[in-house]
């Protein structure tokens, strides 16, 4: 058994990694029936919930079935993310987590995400502030490193844990990587093998098939695996990799009727929480994986992408059950 403070995981969680404009309610929804243990919310600034920002907002809305349940939030000012957790609480999260790995420049800039990889110090007291300020167990996720030559995730998980972090997931990419080049799980499995760790250690970057989670279990020894991009329009892998994890088989693939009604829900889902225009903006996005692989399949998607109607979605996606329903994936 894995625990995140007094929250029970079974062995080996496989966790949804929060993903800025994929990770919201209807897709978490949609994996934590497929069996995710842990889901998190995109990424949250900080800045943006104290000065009450609509986009930030919306962000902290979370529901019941999706439990446990993370609230990501980032930032690089100690006041303003302390201000944050007090805003997060009130959304009753069963964790929150700190975003010390985005590697993207409009938030490095700020000296927030993998930013905060260049100051050690402000990482290890940022996180023990926020320890303080919360009964909610506050988790980190972070990156190797700022570059190949500053890698010092050991001393750095250590220092976390020792101010009060109760998890930290871990992408084997450093900030100068981005998301090239193949991720590096080797420093990961050092934290997790530094004898004073005993707090969760999870492994991210390059799960994305049920054997690479396998292999991140049994060789490199990790407690857990966080997916990323490996589940955008493909809600199922959480269950692939469990079946495969007890059977040592491949699940059947998903059946075209399963992927139809997988895409319906979510864009309804999406409508019922954000509005019909960003509804159906923000699902197209899932429906290139949801078909992917399927002869002659490019006109039905190409009308899904462009559509800016929900009623022309749905009349796309009855279409595609009448011509691809007897569809044979392989």
């Amino acid at each position: 058994m894995v625990k995140i403070g007094s929250i029970e995981l079974p062995e080996f969680p496989l966790l949804l990694a929060p993903m800025e404009d994929v990770s919201d309610p209807p897709f978490r929804a949609l994996c934590k029936e497929q069996g995710a243990d842990v889901v998190y919310t995109e990424f949250i600034s900080s800045e943006g919930l104290i000065r009450d920002a609509a986009k930030s907002t919306m962000k902290l809305d979370i529901y019941e079935k999706e439990r446990p349940v993370g609230i990501q939030i980032f930032g690089a000012n100690i006041d303003s993310m302390l201000h944050a957790v007090d805003i997060v609480e009130k959304s009753n999260p069963d964790i929150i987590d700190i975003n010390f790995g985005c590697p993207v420049k409009k938030v490095v800039s700020k000296g927030a995400g993998a930013g905060i990889l260049k100051d050690v110090c402000l990482m290890e007291k940022l996180t023990a502030e926020m320890v303080k300020r919360t009964n909610l167990p506050i988790t980190v996720k972070t990156r190797l490193g700022w570059d190949h030559n500053t890698i010092q995730i050991v001393e750095v998980a250590e220092r976390l844990q020792d101010v009060g972090c109760k998890a930290v997931s871990i992408h084997g990419r450093t900030r100068a990587q981005m998301y090239k080049g193949a991720a590096d799980w080797g420093p990961i499995a050092e934290v997790k093998n530094n004898p004073r760790m005993h707090i969760p250690v999870f492994g991210n970057g390059d799960v994305n098939t049920p054997e690479s989670a396998i292999e991140m279990r049994d060789k490199y020894g990790l407690d857990g695996a966080m997916i990323g991009r490996a589940t955008i329009g493909n809600p199922w892998f959480f269950k692939q990799v469990k079946h495969f994890m007890k059977t040592g088989q491949h699940l059947e693939p998903i059946n075209m009727i399963e992927r139809v009604e997988a895409a319906r829900r979510h864009l309804q889902m999406a409508i019922d929480w954000k509005g019909e225009v960003l509804g159906v903006l923000e699902t197209r996005r899932h429906y290139t994986n949801y078909f992917k692989g399927i002869a002659n399949f490019k006109p039905f998607r190409t009308k899904m992408v462009t559509s800016d109607l929900s009623s022309e979605v749905f009349s796309t996606l009855d279409e595609i059950s009448s011509v691809f329903g007897e569809y044979q994936f392989t």
